[in-house]
């Protein structure tokens, strides 16, 4: 029976994920542990809303370093709500959005959302789950709407590419993009999971396409600092 070694660059990595979640005021990180091993980072503890528990996941992706992460934060609500009551109020957050109002529809179970629908870009299906993680009472988010794949359009590998090289957050460099019908594949690699992300985001605003494939993989150096300076003078 082997021992898992802690050592001294999982300190490191798990203190600057500790610091960050504990600057974020999107995050009340009181109630939410912390390990790191090998980049992989494991948030687990409770929070009060699923909006929260993503918001947490967002902060450690920011830290350089972070290669994986597991997020078993379990959402534990302050004030139980029914399925009906998270419906409607979801129903009620997609009307503000018009192209979205009359396409998306909500299945509640024990909290969790289920999205289905047709739109016609892939950033409406990315917008909608963002707006219905908001909801109170939310634990849980399946979004399984269907982006409208168009055909006809010219030069989108190109046009994406072009994209990512114009993005200050991305050093598109490292990154490779492949085209197969309405399907973006993205190979390589970044520095941090924000860049990971964003190159994901610029992809799946090219018209037409219906999903991107991310397979960039982070690759970081471990954070330079073990603590931060007292004082800055």
């Amino acid at each position: 029976m082997s021992t898992a070694t802690i050592t001294g660059t999982d300190v490191r990595l798990r203190n600057a994920v500790v610091r960050q979640l504990d600057w974020d005021p999107e995050v009340d990180a009181s109630a939410i542990g912390v390990a790191a091993r090998d980049g992989v980072v494991t948030l687990t503890g409770f929070i009060d809303s699923y909006a929260g528990k993503l918001a947490a996941e967002r902060v450690l992706k920011r830290v350089r370093g972070v290669r994986a992460v597991a997020n078993d934060i379990k959402v534990r609500l302050l004030v139980e709500r029914t399925d009906a009551d998270i419906a409607r109020d979801a129903l009620l957050a997609l009307r503000v959005v018009p192209a979205l109002a009359d396409t998306v529809v909500v299945t509640v179970h024990n909290g969790r959302v289920t999205l289905t629908g047709t739109v016609e870009w892939l950033f409406q299906k990315q917008h909608a789950e963002a707006i219905v993680e908001h909801v109170r009472g939310v634990v849980g988010v399946f979004n399984h709407m269907t982006v409208r794949s168009r055909s006809g359009e010219r030069d989108i590998q190109r046009r994406i590419v072009g994209a990512l090289h114009h993005n200050a957050d991305i050093d598109a460099r490292g990154v490779h993009v492949a085209l197969d019908e309405d399907v973006v594949t993205l190979t390589g690699t970044v520095e941090t999971w924000t860049q990971r992300e964003a190159a994901e985001h610029a992809a799946g605003g090219a018209p037409g396409i219906t999903r991107v494939d991310n397979r960039l993989v982070v690759e970081a150096a471990e954070p330079h600092e073990l603590e931060p300076p007292d004082e800055i003078c």
